[in-house]
């Protein structure tokens, strides 16, 4: 029998807090090879936001259930599937649509399991920002122990991930925020310099790194944010964007791209997941993030959680850029 479970869904794009409403529907029986699951902890995510807002790189056909990354728990069983037992936990496949109470998966979409008793909280965000943090450190440069990063919007779940394994790899952080109020974070996660962004960056940078060579720059402003980040950077270094949080195009100096030969490019996890990585590849990252989540070498700071049925406070929340965590839906607690 369907199991009836709530649901956010959206059938129009526009301001996020507007499009959401919360639905009844009915969620089939697994049928071979699938798995019913229900959902425990699934995060909002820019990407979600920017998805609701109709200007995201993957829209889905509407109407749709938002959301990718999802911590759920295996309820039933298709016929034919043996790899997995009631009350096994795993990351929810990508393109499932994670604010809901039930899914119903394939088992051969699932690469990621975890063993129980980990914080739900903090497995339900491995989907996407640690491996974008982790590609973004690995794919342009080959850091050696002791060499230096920077990056902005260091608060975020994605700057602190990316402070946690450089510490765990031996790297040296430059972490910049844009508000005093936000420099915490870094600083609780172990970020060596945390600088609040300005027009005198780069000397600040300089004096604070002894005047260190930094070859890699992480961008997620975009606007005269990317300018600043390029001008703490070594000759021949590379900056890799991936978001706009100030809605604005990257600038950068023509003197930075001609004379210093500075390369600006841009890091999308689905263009990586879809066609620049194998199965294997996708699995050995995942396991290696599955683990530091799993031991706590990695973690996001949480500000608050909500049920589905305050699912526009909890997109308003979300988007408040005053927020100092993650916002997240636990599907099954609801008040």
């Amino acid at each position: 029998m369907p199991i009836i479970g709530s649901a956010v869904q959206f059938s129009r794009t526009g301001n996020p807090v507007d499009v959401v409403e919360v639905e009844e529907i009915s969620t089939p029986d697994p049928t071979e090879g699938e798995i019913l699951c229900q959902i425990e902890a699934a995060p909002i995510a820019p990407s979600h936001i920017l998805t609701l807002s109709g200007v995201y790189g993957d829209l889905p056909d509407l109407p749709a259930v938002p959301g990718n990354d999802a911590l759920a728990k295996v309820i039933k069983l298709g016929s034919g599937v043996s790899d997995f037992q009631i009350g096994d936990q795993f990351l929810l496949p990508r393109g499932s649509g994670s604010w809901r109470q039930y899914a119903t998966v394939k088992a051969k979409d699932i690469i990621v399991t975890f063993p129980p008793g980990g914080n739900p909280l903090q497995l339900s965000m491995l989907l996407a920002n640690p491996p974008t943090a982790y590609l973004m450190l690995t794919q342009y440069l080959n850091l050696q122990s002791g060499d230096w990063v920077i990056q902005n919007a260091s608060n975020s779940s994605t700057g602190q991930y990316l402070i946690q394994l450089a510490r765990y790899f031996g790297w040296k952080t430059v972490c910049v925020v844009r508000r005093e109020e936000s420099l915490k974070i870094p600083e609780k996660c172990g970020g060596d310099v945390v600088l609040v962004d300005g027009t005198d960056l780069a000397e600040r940078v300089k004096e604070a790194t002894g005047g260190a060579d930094i070859k890699l720059g992480l961008d997620a402003v975009a606007g005269s944010a990317t300018e600043r980040i390029s001008s703490c950077l070594s000759p021949k270094a590379t900056i890799v964007n991936y978001g706009l949080l100030s809605g604005e195009p990257c600038q950068v100096k023509a003197n930075d791209l001609v004379f210093r030969e500075i390369t600006l490019t841009g890091f999308w996890l689905n263009k990586w997941l879809r066609e620049k990585s194998t199965s294997a590849e996708r699995e050995q990252v995942y396991a290696l993030l599955r683990d530091l989540v799993v031991k706590g070498i990695l973690f996001a700071e949480v500000e608050a959680t909500y049920p589905l049925s305050k699912a526009k406070e909890a997109v308003a929340h979300s988007t408040n850029g005053s927020k100092r965590g993650k916002i997240l839906f636990t599907p099954q607690i609801e008040s």
